[in-house]
């Protein structure tokens, strides 16, 4: 953490942070399935290539030709087991197929049980993101306050930025959970 000399500085720093926060919270919540094809949904998928672990869209090209398949087309044909045994055996529970040129994955609809445990999964995902945006206000107030001890903002000032970054969290708050809202929505939709 860079030193904060002043409240412009908190703000700024306070800022930076919890839209990092906001914005690994869009990519996480881009890998969720929700029964529509998406290419995100492999990045947490690794394949063993040469004793590398390397994300699937590393090894050949993603497509989503339909709104529900995706179709791997690597660059090394003999890496098209491997890509189709790194699918199968990950929790998203998909089935891959292939005719030893290209992976297709049909995506399923997600059972209604799935879809639950998508949304319970979703609402851990939510609380960290919550929480860390909640630890970025602590000790960007603890700098606030360390400023205020040393002199180096009056008792006005102090009270100014405190107030303006209990704003600016329940702002950055506010967008995780409207995110968190529509993907849930998007989940328990009935295809």
């Amino acid at each position: 953490m860079t030193t904060i000399a002043t409240t412009k500085d908190a703000m700024a720093q306070a800022r930076t942070r919890m839209e990092k926060a906001v914005d690994d919270f869009r990519k996480e919540l881009a890998t969720l399935r929700t029964g529509r094809a998406n290419a995100s949904i492999l990045e947490n998928i690794r394949v063993d290539y040469h004793g590398t672990p390397m994300q699937v869209n590393q090894l050949g090209t993603v497509t989503v030709p339909e709104a529900t398949l995706l179709v791997i087309s690597p660059w090394d044909p003999s890496v098209v087991p491997l890509i189709d045994k790194a699918i199968r055996t990950s929790d998203l529970g998909l089935n891959p197929t292939n005719d030893g040129k290209v992976v297709r994955v049909p995506m399923p609809s997600p059972t209604e049980e799935r879809r639950k445990e998508i949304v319970k999964h979703l609402h851990k995902v939510l609380e960290n993101h919550r929480t860390a945006v909640r630890n970025i206000r602590r000790d960007i107030k603890e700098a606030i306050d360390k400023l205020e001890k040393e002199k180096k903002i009056s008792q006005d000032e102090h009270k100014r930025a405190i107030e303006e970054m209990e704003k600016v969290t329940h702002a950055e708050t506010k967008k995780i959970e409207d995110l968190s809202a529509a993907k849930e929505k998007e989940i328990l939709e009935l295809k």
